[in-house]
């Protein structure tokens, strides 16, 4: 734990990939576990929007006394509230979730908050090592389980993978216990949200069976093995256009296209 570090953790309300309900963000909660590892309950958290209260109650179950509410409406732009707020309170470290799990989910905000602030940026971290003069060692996540340890000056904004420590348990008492400190402030209107037009995701196309193999074996048998089945078909002397006509029948009747 370090003494004199000031962090700031922004978190959202998140949603839960099957009901729809809404929940503590599962990349935003990592965020607050490393940053509660690194000042304990000194740790500053924030979210911007209306914030459902029992969500962000949610967050402060982990530990925290008290967070601040930056109070504006959840079609509004986020970052320009952000970068006000952290360019005043000058925090070391900046944690967030990767993306949000509701909302315009794009995964930007970290990046927008560093541009605008001047400060670098360490994506997809797993963990925050030593901080000493002014420099913090960090472990950025990787693909199939690498790590890469980077060194970066403060302050800087980070933003926490699936890989770091998993989220403590919420206690609903001290979760209602604790304070939620709101500010009013200046909003701005995103224009290019208000521009959207939001419809269910469509259905993910049916993908064409692919004979699996366990085994450098059966690999080898599958790759050797004569085709079987007589519903296949050769075609040679075909013109262009029904050779594509018997493509696309095929995809239709696989149920790739409808």
């Amino acid at each position: 734990m370090q003494p004199d570090l000031k962090v700031i953790s922004l978190v959202s309300v998140g949603q839960h990939p099957k009901s729809g309900r809404a929940r503590r963000a599962e990349q935003d909660a990592r965020a607050v576990e490393l940053g509660l590892s690194l000042c304990g309950e000194r740790l500053e958290m924030v979210h911007a929007g209306e914030g459902e209260e029992q969500v962000i109650r949610s967050y402060l179950g982990m530990g925290l006394p008290r967070m601040t509410l930056l109070q504006q409406s959840d079609s509004s732009d986020a970052v320009p509230v952000l970068c006000d707020y952290l360019d005043k309170q000058t925090p070391d470290i900046v944690l967030s979730g990767v993306r949000a799990e509701s909302g315009e989910a794009s995964g930007m905000v970290p990046y927008l908050l560093a541009e605008k602030l001047g400060w670098p940026l360490v994506s997809r971290i797993a963990e925050i090592g030593e901080v000493k003069d002014g420099v913090a060692e960090v472990l950025q996540a990787l693909p199939r389980g690498q790590r890469r340890a980077v060194k970066v000056r403060l302050p800087f904004v980070a933003s926490v993978d699936m890989a770091a420590e998993e989220p403590r348990q919420s206690a609903f008492g001290p979760g209602q216990r604790a304070r939620i400190e709101g500010q009013g402030v200046s909003e701005v209107a995103d224009s290019e949200r208000g521009e959207w037009t939001v419809s269910p995701a469509r259905k993910k196309p049916k993908r064409l069976k692919v004979v699996k193999a366990k085994t450098a074996a059966d690999r080898f048998k599958a790759a050797t093995a004569k085709a079987q089945g007589g519903g296949g078909k050769v075609l040679k002397n075909e013109t262009p256009a029904e050779q594509a006509q018997a493509v696309l029948d095929l995809l239709v009747e696989e149920g790739v296209l409808r």
